[in-house]
């Protein structure tokens, strides 16, 4: 089954899997402790402004993941105090889904070391919820909250988790763990 993109987040855990038929030749780059998709070296020109984004970033005391340009600015209201629930609420709201041809939804989670929230903005509704367990959303097919059998505890178990999964067209994914510090990887494949 194709889901599209996808974010599993629970307490102390989080992860993104790009998954793409229109473009796969995306990888996940560290910079500066700050997990970026982009464009491989051998990947065609594009002016589509939703292939690149910052998909992992710390924000106040949590993590955030996600599809898109949203993350940035959930970070940024996690750094200046406002609570999960509201930091997604507020940017998912502001931004909402992609103006792209599929109306693709925008998709987060915010990981604290003991809470988890997970959001997603699509054409007809947002989505906001606290999780107690590993919950999956993504951008097609399982666009609401469900939980999701995770079985890693490091970031990078996570990593190579999502990216096996049996969901079609993986491309790269990313993770993190948060307890009193964060680490993050990544896996793109071969």
């Amino acid at each position: 089954m194709y889901v599209g993109r996808f974010v599993v987040v629970g307490p102390g855990i989080g992860a993104y899997r790009v998954s793409s038929r229109s473009f796969p030749n995306r990888r996940v780059m560290d910079r500066d402790g700050t997990l970026t998709v982009g464009p491989t070296p051998d990947a065609p020109e594009t002016d589509n402004p939703y292939i690149a984004y910052n998909c992992v970033r710390e924000g106040g005391d949590y993590v955030v993941v996600g599809n898109g340009s949203q993350v940035d600015p959930i970070a940024e209201k996690l750094d200046l105090g406002y609570t999960p629930r509201d930091a997604l609420v507020e940017i998912l709201l502001a931004l909402d889904y992609e103006k792209d041809d599929y109306d693709t939804p925008r998709i987060a989670g915010v990981v604290g070391a003991e809470d988890a929230y997970i959001g997603i903005v699509r054409k007809d509704a947002l989505l906001v919820t606290a999780v107690e367990e590993p919950t999956l959303v993504a951008t097609y097919e399982a666009d609401e909250p469900r939980a999701f059998d995770l079985s890693a505890d490091t970031a990078a178990d996570a990593a190579r988790e999502l990216y096996d999964h049996e969901f079609e067209h993986a491309v790269c994914a990313a993770a993190a763990t948060v307890t009193d510090s964060v680490e993050t990887a990544f896996y793109n494949g071969n």
